[in-house]
């Protein structure tokens, strides 16, 4: 019990500081779209030899755009001055 109290404190502490890096889940899309690029950035394809964390936001910014149709502002205006 003694040498599962010190390995139980690391694990929570890895965990809550892996946690606080990123920003609260804003919509349920957002949620889905985290757990979709936890689950396939390790077996995405990678041409560009991104980091992970790139690649996770290129998965995340793919499927949040899947979402949106035409992209993050359907309903906008284009204007040309």
């Amino acid at each position: 019990m003694h040498r599962a109290l010190p390995a139980l404190f690391v694990s929570f502490t890895l965990i809550t500081a892996a946690l606080a890096e990123e920003p609260p889940i804003q919509s349920p899309e957002d949620g889905a779209c985290r757990s979709q690029a936890r689950a396939e950035v390790f077996s995405a394809p990678n041409p560009n030899h991104l980091g992970l964390w790139d690649l996770g936001s290129q998965i995340w910014h793919t499927c949040m755009a899947s979402y949106h149709g035409r992209g993050p502002n359907p309903d906008r205006q284009e204007r040309r001055f």
